[in-house]
């Protein structure tokens, strides 16, 4: 119970919602077990776990065992299936009613998560039982949507420190430390279990569900910040392969590189190739937007200050534009509709730029045989982008709003 809650402020239904968390997360190791066992002997019969030899095993060691670690796109095909009409147990023995649409994306479109009516219904529950009662307790502080694997459970946090606490009841969680998975994306050590997770440690989040995700990795990466019990805590960190984020659109490097590949068609009939980039979120103006740093080869010839003299400023603005359209619905449907993105900048940097910003890099610890430039900067790097502020010729802006049913 939060110290700052007095015992007499708390009616039977307060103490029995605080309870039953002090009872879930003080037992998760045991809960957890019975949440895969039930999971897997409710789902036994499924083409999937069929296919794979699980034949009714409900025991966590042979479920790790034959079970493989997955990504979303190794089970779209099963979920296609069924979004498409399939009715047989593909995934879930229960039928699928209905469908989270993630802000995760797979091939620029949103992530389709089955759920069904009974397994919706009993999360739903769950969560606006506890929320009622927490709100009662907290009655004067700002609520955020939660998500539905975890609970802020200390909601008068500063909003930069705020952890969610995994409820244990809600899915089988399992953990993938960042640094075990090889340069082919290979899992080079096991994964571990929830209560196992080390404090300060980066990982990557994995769920079995109910509805028919088995070991399945979304691309979350969070960090153990402390325990309620023996439940850990997280922050989010990032998302997997994931360069830009403002507003959780999430935009990986393959978009950012395809926006630039087709930007790139746009400068082609102007004799001018992009030769190297990077990019920022820039969040110092309210709404933030994506800032493009590009150093470029025009007919051959390296360019410093006379840029705008080789090509006319609506082309750049086009390239701009070209890149916003190629970037996901979740972006599109917050730069067009939503206004919460302003549009997309590119700032041309003198030539040698990023010869430069190798050699920081360089200086600063990097190897010389192993470094890439990097495709996006965060604020942590402020000496590369200052290094690039100090090299920019001009900007460019996109003139017009992305298409949002372009996909």
């Amino acid at each position: 119970m939060p110290s700052h809650v007095e015992e007499s402020w708390l009616d039977e239904r307060d103490k029995e919602a605080l309870q039953h968390i002090q009872h879930i997360t003080s037992n998760a190791g045991e809960i957890q077990r019975q949440i895969l066992s039930e999971i897997l002997s409710t789902n036994a019969n499924v083409e999937y776990l069929q296919q794979h030899g699980l034949h009714a095993s409900t025991g966590s060691s042979t479920f790790k065992k034959l079970i493989p670690l997955v990504s979303y796109e190794q089970l779209k095909p099963y979920i296609t299936r069924i979004a498409e009409g399939d009715d047989s147990p593909i995934l879930c023995s229960n039928p699928i009613t209905a469908f989270f649409l993630s802000s995760g994306t797979s091939g620029g479109e949103p992530k389709l998560v089955p759920i069904y009516e009974k397994e919706f219904e009993r999360r739903l529950s769950f969560f606006n039982y506890l929320m009622a009662r927490t709100k009662e307790l907290f009655p004067n502080i700002n609520w955020h949507k939660e998500c539905f694997l975890g609970l802020n459970l200390d909601p008068i946090c500063d909003p930069n420190e705020t952890s969610y606490t995994l409820i244990p009841t809600m899915a089988y969680f399992e953990f993938l430390p960042i640094d075990t998975t090889n340069i082919n994306g290979e899992v080079t050590q096991e994964l571990v279990d929830l209560v196992d997770v080390k404090l300060g440690q980066e990982y990557e989040l994995v769920i079995t569900t109910f509805a028919g995700l088995y070991r399945c990795s979304l691309g979350d990466i969070v960090r153990v910040t402390g325990f309620t019990n023996k439940a850990p805590k997280f922050s989010f960190v990032r998302r997997k392969n994931v360069v830009l984020n403002l507003e959780y659109e999430k935009t990986n490097e393959t978009d950012l590189r395809m926006g630039v590949e087709n930007a790139g068609g746009v400068l082609k009939p102007f004799g001018a190739t992009i030769v190297d980039y990077t990019s920022y979120a820039d969040t110092s103006t309210i709404p933030g937007h994506y800032v493009l740093y590009w150093e470029l080869l025009i007919d051959g010839n390296d360019h410093n200050t006379q840029t705008n003299h080789f090509i006319p400023s609506s082309v750049f603005n086009d390239c701009c534009f070209a890149i916003e359209e190629s970037f996901t619905t979740f972006y599109r449907i917050k730069r067009s509709h939503e206004k919460t993105i302003n549009p997309l900048e590119i700032r041309i940097v003198k030539s040698g730029t990023f010869e430069k910003l190798m050699k920081l890099a360089i200086n600063g610890g990097a190897s010389m045989n192993q470094y890439k430039t990097p495709r996006s900067l965060n604020s942590n790097q402020i000496h590369f982008i200052q290094l690039l502020e100090s090299n920019v010729v001009c900007s460019y802006f996109s003139q017009k709003n992305p298409r949002v049913g372009l996909h």
